[in-house]
């Protein structure tokens, strides 16, 4: 029920979306891709992020 918009992708071809970091069962790290809708809330995708692509904070990408 709480997360933080970490990314947002106001040109995704499914609509407007974006990437939210929230924490899930014993406060382990969760991504969501959701895109809001006029009545309901899209989940695109859900998963738990790779350490080697995420900060340690888990909400700002390495850089490559």
């Amino acid at each position: 029920m709480q997360g933080e918009l970490i990314e947002d992708y106001p040109e995704d071809v499914r609509g407007h979306s974006g990437l939210i970091h929230g924490k899930g069962k014993n406060q382990r790290d969760i991504h969501v891709v959701c895109a809001p809708k006029e009545y309901f809330l899209a989940i695109i995708t859900a998963y738990i992020p790779y350490r080697d692509e995420w900060e340690q904070d888990f909400r700002t990408r390495r850089r490559q």
